[in-house]
């Protein structure tokens, strides 16, 4: 397949995994008081990103960071949190593709995407929204906004990594392939 054809149909299937990731983000399983939700919206950015590679997934989960902020109701409390709980959060997804073309590349993938998200949250819960650390959470009383993020982030980040690894684990074996970006090497 020539270069140029291959940019475009990055681009189409980058577009089209990036609306499905909006759509399913919609329809949330369950949602945290002050943002965060367990959704499917993870599923389609992990697949983009093994398929095609990091930059293209970097690029596939900033726009969708941006779609996140302007449809998602914003819920941020500053330019800090806008860009760390948006912009740099859903980016660092496309941190799966590097796992492009690997046998696993799926799983590993999902797992480096999943936990940098976690971490940028982590650290933006803990210091930008600290202030908003409630004296009890989860039945335990919080002393530091470290535990907090902890917890809070924990809470949906968890559920949103181990659905995309079961729905994966699910699917390998039909669309392994597809994952892996195999059709993509065909001429």
């Amino acid at each position: 397949m020539k270069k140029s054809n291959l940019t475009l149909r990055a681009l189409t299937e980058g577009a089209i995994f990036v609306a499905a990731a909006q759509v399913l983000s919609m329809l949330k399983l369950w949602e945290m008081p002050w943002g965060g939700s367990v959704t499917l919206a993870m599923i389609p950015l992990f697949v983009y990103a093994v398929r095609w590679g990091l930059g293209p997934g970097l690029l596939a989960g900033f726009v969708f960071g941006v779609l996140q902020f302007t449809f998602d109701g914003g819920f941020a409390i500053g330019w800090q949190s806008i860009l760390g709980d948006y912009l740099v959060a859903f980016t660092v997804l496309g941190l799966a593709g590097l796992c492009r073309g690997k046998k696993n590349g799926i799983f590993t993938g999902t797992i480096i995407g999943g936990l940098a998200r976690f971490l940028v949250h982590y650290v933006v819960g803990a210091t930008v929204w600290a202030e908003y650390m409630p004296e009890e959470f989860f039945g335990m009383t919080m002393h530091t906004p470290w535990f907090y993020s902890l917890l809070y982030n924990l809470a949906y980040m968890l559920p949103n990594v181990v659905i995309c690894l079961l729905v994966f684990a699910l699917l390998n074996k039909p669309l392994g392939k597809y994952f892996r970006g195999e059709d993509l090497r065909k001429a």
